[in-house]
């Protein structure tokens, strides 16, 4: 059990390490939480500073999920080496959610950080590229016809969950779990989200279709 705290523990640092924070420090100390919503997250950073700026962020911050699983159940630690008693697939998405984790609820900034969807987009498109594709389809399809990027992002954390369901059950037990804890988090970290669109106060992303 060691090496599943020590594994988690780190894959929570590494997704504490917000991307908008990063490339602001290195674009001379720029803080997004200062401007428009306050949400260090890739939406925020575009409205306020600009696509490349925005897509800096989405890399790392898609990146760090992939990173963690793909380097971190495979990290032989000195001194703990690797459990029996751990199976290897319930760590791999233990190691998944605890990176969103660090993301949504980063220790360095006083728990305060992003949505969780980029990071999870990228652990879902490592884990399984093929359902990726129509889950991201789907984010694009709803931003498209609505405007709203939470509600984008929330149904398509949904859908994948639905998506493995349909394609990876019975085999993958662990997935459909991991998929529905990651769907939770994302609606819960976008609760803000659904009450300004049932006030009708949420902002769009450009203009929806038909408007």
């Amino acid at each position: 059990m060691i090496e599943l705290g020590l594994k988690f523990t780190l894959a929570y640092l590494l997704g504490s390490v917000l991307g908008s924070l990063v490339v602001g420090y290195l674009k001379g100390g720029v803080d997004i939480r200062k401007a428009g919503s306050g949400n260090p997250g890739g939406t925020n950073a575009l409205r306020t500073q600009g696509k490349w700026f925005a897509f800096w962020v989405l890399v790392i911050d898609v990146g760090k999920g992939i990173v963690a699983a793909a380097w971190l159940p495979g990290l032989d630690i000195p001194g703990v080496g690797f459990d029996p008693a751990v199976p290897r697939e319930p760590l791999l998405y233990a190691i998944g959610f605890a990176a969103i984790l660090g993301h949504v609820f980063p220790v360095w900034f006083g728990f305060k950080g992003g949505k969780g969807g980029a990071t999870a987009a990228g652990l879902l498109i490592f884990l399984d590229p093929m359902l990726a594709v129509p889950v991201i389809a789907c984010w694009i399809g709803v931003i498209v016809l609505t405007g709203f990027v939470g509600l984008a992002t929330m149904t398509a954390s949904v859908l994948a969950v639905v998506f493995v369901g349909l394609v990876r059950w019975p085999e993958q037990q662990g997935f459909l779990v991991f998929a529905a804890c990651v769907a939770a988090l994302i609606v819960y970290t976008h609760r803000g989200n659904i009450r300004r669109m049932l006030d009708r106060t949420e902002p769009r992303f450009g203009r929806a279709r038909g408007q």
